[in-house]
């Protein structure tokens, strides 16, 4: 018996997953969890994941955000997803997000490019970085002394911080003649049984 398999390994699909059936099967407190395992396990079967292992099906965080967003006692009764299949492993992501989801994926794109482009900008300072051997002798030196003026502001901040230990050391609470006199009447007043 010869099993065909499909070599093709990597295919993208659209589905719309209901998840009302499922989640109505559980108590209120465990309707979201239900609802993800419900996901997994539908796109394990339709997208032919090997033995039906849940673990190699990958949920997005916004797909979950999109899920739990109500609370875990309101999933949505369905849920339209994008699948793609690469190597085996399925990523799944939500077709349609709510504005605020969308700002948040949007925001956190921009901060993850800025960063690509600050590294790439590193990287080019470490090849700009092989200069003569007058240049490099220079930034020794330039080197030496940041450090030394790094060292004398520390210990600068470090004497600073103990005049004021000392300060606050030596100081007293002492109390306003208004505070001694309400303190004075207070134990008269004790002392009378009132």
């Amino acid at each position: 018996m010869n099993k065909k398999t499909k070599t093709e390994s990597n295919f993208e699909r659209e589905y719309i997953i209901p998840l009302r059936k499922s989640t109505n099967k559980v108590p209120s407190y465990k309707k979201a969890n239900k609802a993800i395992k419900t996901i997994k396990e539908f796109l394990a079967k339709h997208m032919k994941v090997e033995d039906r292992d849940l673990n190699l099906v990958k949920i997005d965080k916004y797909l979950n955000e999109t899920i739990w967003h109500q609370g875990i006692k309101h999933p949505p009764a369905k849920i339209k997803v994008k699948a793609i299949k690469e190597n085996g492993i399925v990523r799944v992501e939500a077709v349609e997000m709510s504005t605020n989801l969308k700002f948040k994926k949007l925001r956190a794109e921009k901060v993850e490019n800025q960063s690509k482009e600050v590294a790439k900008k590193k990287k080019s300072e470490k090849v700009e970085e092989n200069v003569p051997e007058d240049k490099e002798a220079e930034n020794k030196e330039d080197k030496k002394e940041e450090k030394e003026d790094k060292a004398a502001t520390v210990e600068a901040e470090e004497k600073i911080e103990k005049t004021k230990a000392k300060e606050m050391k030596h100081t007293t609470n002492e109390k306003s003649p208004k505070e001694k006199k309400n303190l004075k009447v207070g134990y008269n007043k004790s002392s009378q049984g009132q």
